[in-house]
């Protein structure tokens, strides 16, 4: 049975398999990471462009989260040495900032997390370097709307599974594949928390969305096979059959009414082409 939990601000807590539910100064936390957040990825739009190197971008991604007042949540995490995520083309997930520049027709996702006054705001994002082939748009923008479809389906009442249902339903009409190795997650004062927010499930499954509840939704999506493999350095994960993938990521809240997008841009750059 799916154990609940009240938690105020002030409480000390743990990742013991709860789902935490959250009072409005938890929604306020939340909104100022995620505005954070957002605007972090905001400001990349203007840096992603052949010949720029991912260091370059994660230098700038430091800066901007220790400008904002936070701190890059990813940096000694687990081991991890760099201030965000950059997944290159069949790049699924976790690929490590280097010296490597982007080339014309790369897709890329930038994965951002600042804590900021004890919250994280947990959002990714994918852009566009130069002009991409019609089959990479397409699945970037297939992706978009697996997210969005995934979050109208995150209402107050209905089950956790609804959620990787409407997500399945509509990157299966394009023969795309569903990352099942990697899911979104509960958030909040610690980085990942239960619940786990599968991307490929079955309707009215899982545990019920209560207004509170706070998790991530991040459909990642191939243009191949649905299968990863972890490369040797441990966080680098891949396509298997080398296809292209695709991933937005939102941090979001359940309210009484509906949910509520704490990562959202302020100034519209929700999906590339930013321009």
């Amino acid at each position: 049975m799916t154990e609940y939990q009240m938690i105020d601000s002030r409480d000390t807590v743990y990742r013991d398999g709860t789902i935490k539910l959250h009072n409005e100064e938890g929604f306020e936390g939340m909104r100022r990471a995620g505005k954070l957040a957002a605007s972090i990825l905001d400001e990349l739009t203007t840096m992603v462009e052949p010949g720029v190197t991912t260091a370059a971008l994660d230098d700038k991604v430091r800066e901007m989260t220790l400008d904002g007042g936070a701190v890059p949540a990813t940096m000694g995490y687990r081991g991890y040495a760099h201030s965000c995520c950059i997944s290159i083309n069949h790049v699924i997930c976790h690929g490590i900032p280097s010296e490597k520049a982007l080339k014309e027709g790369d897709i890329v996702n930038i994965d951002v997390t600042p804590l900021l006054d004890g919250w994280h705001g947990d959002t990714s994002r994918m852009y566009f370097v130069g002009e991409p082939s019609i089959k990479a748009k397409r699945l970037v923008d297939v992706t978009y709307e697996c997210l969005m479809l995934g979050i109208e389906a995150a209402q107050p009442g209905a089950n956790l599974g609804d959620i990787g249902a409407a997500i399945e339903a509509h990157a299966r009409q394009y023969r795309y594949g569903i990352v099942r190795e990697f899911c979104g997650h509960g958030l909040g004062r610690l980085f990942h928390d239960a619940p786990e927010v599968i991307h490929a499930a079955r309707a009215g499954t899982g545990p019920v969305l209560k207004p509170g509840m706070f998790f991530t939704i991040e459909p990642m999506i191939n243009l191949g096979k649905p299968h990863a493999k972890l490369l040797n350095d441990g966080w680098t994960a891949v396509t298997r059959d080398k296809s292209l993938s695709a991933q937005f990521e939102h941090s979001i809240g359940i309210t009484e009414t509906g949910n509520e997008i704490f990562t959202a841009s302020e100034k519209g750059l929700h999906q590339p082409p930013y321009r």
